[in-house]
């Protein structure tokens, strides 16, 4: 292990430490005493309360402007100073967002009985404004682990988060099984289908389609250019997991919302149509299913433009062999892409639903709603990132060059 490897471990095991000893600390002015103090109801109420959820939120909205706004888009592929406005309006989207949350959580701790101990005006001020510190000091030390650390800083953080609950769940379930409450056999075949589960997230994420690509030789100011072959490595999962799945209930969520404040949330359609919408119900599968489904294609298309693609190579003087530049090679980056995405998508779909399909069998067990599909690919593309980057580092020297 060279010093600059064993330098970006530390600051990511350090980065992670502190983002664990800030939700074990309360909010000022909450009293833990007359309740049952476990780690998971302290975090609830720490300064990390709310986690990374509103900058995802942000991030994601953001995103999304960028896929129906093409100026959104052309910002973002202006250059550096393009990504920063983007970055900026990032965080005051989440700035917003994060008040917002954080003056609903306050303001319901004081109407808790005993748990705060001035619950006034002052407390949910000031539990506020360490809520939302809370949540930029995350963003920071996520910011940190990417730069100077070892893997992508906002995967690691989410994936600790799920990590640390594991111990918990497992002892559940031991105690579940003793208690003759849970068959022994149901554990051994969960364990074997994450076991199979993280093999095939493995394969996918790996997984890449190469289209061959030649570069002619060109001049770069006083640099000569050789003509070269390399590859185009198009991933199954382009769309990743974020996007899909957490834009997929307001397909559905937001009209229903709005349908109940028009006709009231008592009225008899409303309520019928959101006990059809709620978790484990065959209606919910099924919408979200087809939803997650469309929404991978929708935004592959956005993350993989085959006609950007096909500019881009025409740029470099690039081509693919046996297909004419301009119009048909994005005909045949788009025909490419499409094949690869349904695969995808059929993949990300079924993770998804994992969870719902358990409950919906009644063969799930405690942790089955917690540590889903989403969560093992977010924890496995965390790990495979870090070995990525581990073994990059390991094989750079300290002036930057490979061996």
């Amino acid at each position: 292990m060279n010093r600059e490897l064993a330098r970006r471990i530390a600051l990511t095991i350090g980065a992670l430490l502190l983002f664990r000893l800030g939700t074990q600390i309360p909010i000022a002015g909450v009293s833990t005493s007359s309740l049952l103090p476990t780690s998971a109801l302290i975090a609830r109420l720490s300064l990390f309360a709310l986690g990374l959820v509103p900058y995802l939120t942000a991030a994601i909205f953001v995103r999304l402007l960028s896929v129906v706004w093409p100026g959104v888009s052309s910002l973002e592929r202006s250059g550096e100073s393009g990504r920063r406005k983007i970055a900026r309006a990032t965080l005051g989207l989440t700035l917003v967002l994060a008040a917002f949350q954080a003056y609903g959580i306050a303001s319901a701790l004081t109407s808790i009985p005993g748990l705060v101990r001035s619950p006034d005006g002052w407390f949910v001020a000031a539990a506020t404004a360490s809520m939302v510190g809370g949540v930029f000091v995350l963003v920071w030390l996520s910011e940190q682990i990417t730069r100077h650390g070892i893997g992508n800083g906002l995967a690691l953080i989410l994936s600790a988060g799920f990590l640390v609950s594991i111990p918990q769940d497992v002892s559940g379930i031991v105690g579940l099984v003793q208690s003759g409450a849970i068959s022994g056999y149901l554990v051994l075949g969960h364990a074997v289908f994450w076991i199979v589960t993280v093999a095939v997230i493995v394969l996918f994420e790996e997984a890449r389609r190469n289209i061959p690509v030649t570069f002619g030789a060109r001049r770069v100011g006083t640099r000569y250019l050789p003509a070269r072959n390399a590859v185009l490595p198009i991933k199954l999962n382009s769309a990743g997991f974020l996007i899909p799945v957490t834009v997929a209930p307001w397909i559905f969520f937001l009209p229903l919302t709005f349908a109940g404040l028009v006709l009231g949330g008592d009225h008899p359609a409303v309520a019928a149509v959101y006990g059809h919408l709620q978790m484990g119900q065959p209606v919910h599968l099924m919408l979200v299913s087809i939803a997650v489904f469309v929404l991978a294609f929708v935004y592959t298309a956005y993350v993989v433009d085959p006609e950007y693609t096909a500019k881009c190579l025409a740029a470099r003087d690039g081509a693919i062999p046996g297909v004419a530049r301009g119009e048909a090679t994005a005909d045949y980056l788009d025909r490419v892409v499409s094949l690869t995405t349904v695969v995808g998508a059929v993949y990300l779909t079924a993770l998804q639903v994992i969870p719902e399909v358990f409950d919906l069998y009644g063969i799930g067990l405690p942790y089955s709603m917690v540590i889903n599909g989403g969560a093992v690919l977010v924890v496995v593309c965390t790990a495979l990132d870090i070995k990525a980057q581990v073994r990059d580092v390991s094989l750079t020297n300290p002036g930057g060059v490979r061996r």
